[in-house]
């Protein structure tokens, strides 16, 4: 059996060894660069969520934000702070035991879900859905 060696611009890191480039494996690791992070209060029955949208899910964004149930939707409650790395993060206290719905507005023009949300829900103003944070 004679093994192919085919060749293409993308190298895997190994001398010699190529392979061909993958458009949806890029666009599932641009998704998957945006991460919710929970950490649960001892002290208090609360939760703090950082959220966090990399530059690679959002490339061009001068500004996102994030709105949802706890924030009444408003759009400029919760801006992100962009990092030096370009991505935008924001840290937002939550009461425990419930879902919350949220999705990012970037530069007041677009909305877009967290791929990485716990789950999605119908949004009954669109033909899309919303995140949701369980927390």
């Amino acid at each position: 059996m004679k093994k192919s060696t085919k060749r293409s611009t993308m190298s895997t890191g190994k001398k010699g060894l190529k392979q061909e480039p993958n458009k949806r494996k890029q666009q599932k690791k641009n998704m998957n660069n945006q991460q919710i992070k929970k950490t649960y209060l001892k002290s208090r029955n609360a939760c703090k969520v950082t959220f966090r949208v990399s530059k690679e899910a959002v490339p061009d964004a001068h500004q996102v934000c994030v709105a949802g149930d706890f924030n009444e939707w408003d759009i400029l409650a919760n801006p992100m702070k962009r990092l030096k790395n370009g991505d935008f993060t924001t840290q937002i206290e939550l009461q425990p035991g419930r879902d919350y719905q949220f999705r990012y507005h970037i530069d007041n023009t677009r909305w877009e879900n967290d791929w990485q949300a716990d789950k999605y829900v119908p949004n009954p103003f669109g033909d899309c859905d919303n995140s949701v944070v369980v927390v």
